[in-house]
């Protein structure tokens, strides 16, 4: 995992997204499920899949147009990456952009109500663990874009 403020460059510690209300931390990938388990139990989140994203997949282009305008969830949202790479852009709690690259083994919970946006990398593929409190408040609530800042 790697992040950082996108308005100038500088590192954003794990604890320092932390205190932003980001979870995120490294789980080891062969035998994640028991991590998972716990984490899920300690957070409150009931059911989980998984969901992949590749160069070939149909409409490929109006899927990943979906994540990439701003927007909020009601519930939290979780991954953990099994495989290839994104990148999460999340607002501080002072409207500053973070951004955070997502690699396999990485586990990121970007708080409910809290605006952000997701691409994946130049090859178009990641394969993700999702976790849900309930799968109702998972629908995007997109920031209108007057109240968008770059």
């Amino acid at each position: 995992m790697k992040s950082y403020w996108l308005d100038g460059g500088d590192e954003i510690s794990i604890e320092e997204l932390r205190a932003e209300g980001v979870d995120a931390e490294t789980l080891a990938l062969d035998n994640f499920q028991p991590a998972l388990d716990l984490k899920a139990a300690a957070s409150g989140y009931v059911t989980q899949d998984v969901v992949e994203i590749t160069p070939g997949m149909p409409n490929l282009e109006a899927v990943l147009a979906k994540f990439d305008k701003e927007h909020l969830h009601t519930d939290d949202e979780v991954r953990f990456v099994l495989a290839g790479r994104g990148i999460f852009d999340i607002r501080s709690r002072g409207d500053r952009w973070m951004r955070v690259e997502v690699y396999p083994s990485d586990y990121i919970a970007v708080p409910a109500n809290r605006h952000h946006r997701f691409f994946v990398m130049d090859d178009k593929h990641i394969r993700c663990v999702r976790l849900f409190k309930d799968t109702s408040g998972w629908t995007p609530l997109y920031r209108p874009a007057a109240e968008a800042t770059v």
